[in-house]
């Protein structure tokens, strides 16, 4: 008979054990307790730095002989879930969550500010002892998730709305045909023009940032750039017009004429008329008298 030294033992688990898995290593250890005979159990959990129990379990395991287990701990091992020793929790969470459908319109908390920090403080205070790293996991396994607000509610739709858009489709689509520009305007947000700070990140030599300002008030001497886009439906080509003037109807018509004659005239030569399509709001609404007549 072959005698395993301790320090075979030592060398096997330094070797191998790194490699494996809790339940892999700890019946590695039971069969190596077991290949060293008496005292292998004390030797091996010397030696592997594991406790006692930990290799006796392990030896205990294929004494029994059981089946092998994609299962790194035994059924009911480990820590029990939180939800288990405090069945109160999810209840409460939901209830903050969504006030509105429990009854509850005061509820201090709102969307805006429903932070898993702030959730986290609120079941707190009502006597649970929860993180907020808990209260984002809890909230993924009961369905909820990060979004934004979501612009569907028009409000009431007029009875000829439908019928509207499909007389605009019809004289977009004629025009069309026809070979006559069609065209779609609206002015962009406006812009501040100077050393501003703005979103997105462009490539820089490292550590040289652009330099710009610390604060973003405008400047009454700069004044802001407005965008006026032009849009040419049949050709599926946008233009766009920059101007310092403020967003009236003579700077949208203005914009439309330097389209036409940079533009347009070279791309619809025998052209008898242009159709605009608009948002019939701001320097181009409805309601807007120089908009109509310029």
């Amino acid at each position: 008979m072959v005698e395993i030294t301790e320090g075979a033992l030592g060398r096997v688990c330094t070797l191998v054990m790194p490699h494996l898995n809790e339940r892999q290593r700890r019946l590695l250890a039971g069969a190596l307790a077991r290949a060293a005979g008496t005292g292998g159990i004390t030797t091996v959990a010397s030696v592997s730095g594991m406790s006692r129990s930990t290799v006796q379990d392990g030896a205990r395991e294929l004494d029994e002989q059981e089946s092998p287990s994609e299962r790194v701990r035994r059924p009911g091992a480990g820590r029990p879930k939180l939800t288990d020793k405090d069945p109160t929790l999810l209840t409460d969470l939901d209830a903050l969550v969504e006030p509105e459908t429990r009854g509850d319109p005061m509820c201090p908390l709102r969307w805006t500010c429903k932070s898993t920090t702030t959730l986290a403080k609120a079941l707190v205070a009502m006597g649970h002892r929860v993180s907020p790293d808990t209260v984002g996991n809890l909230l993924r396994t009961v369905g909820y998730s990060l979004q934004a607000t979501s612009k569907q509610l028009e409000g009431a739709e007029h009875p000829d709305r439908d019928a509207g858009f499909r007389y605009l489709n019809a004289q977009v689509e004629g025009h069309l045909e026809q070979g006559q520009p069609v065209i779609s305007v609206d002015t962009k947000k406006k812009e501040l023009v100077g050393a501003y700070p703005n979103k997105g990140r462009e490539w820089q030599p490292k550590a040289e940032p652009v330099r710009v300002g610390v604060h973003d008030f405008p400047d009454p001497a700069v004044g802001k750039a407005v965008p006026y886009g032009v849009y040419d439906l049949g050709a599926n080509e946008g233009w766009v017009g920059v101007g310092a003037d403020n967003d009236t109807a003579a700077f949208a018509v203005n914009t439309i004429g330097r389209w036409w004659q940079t533009v347009g005239s070279v791309a619809y030569p025998d052209a008898t008329r242009l159709l605009i399509t608009a948002d019939a709001g701001g320097s181009n609404g409805y309601r807007n008298r120089p908009w109509k007549r310029e």
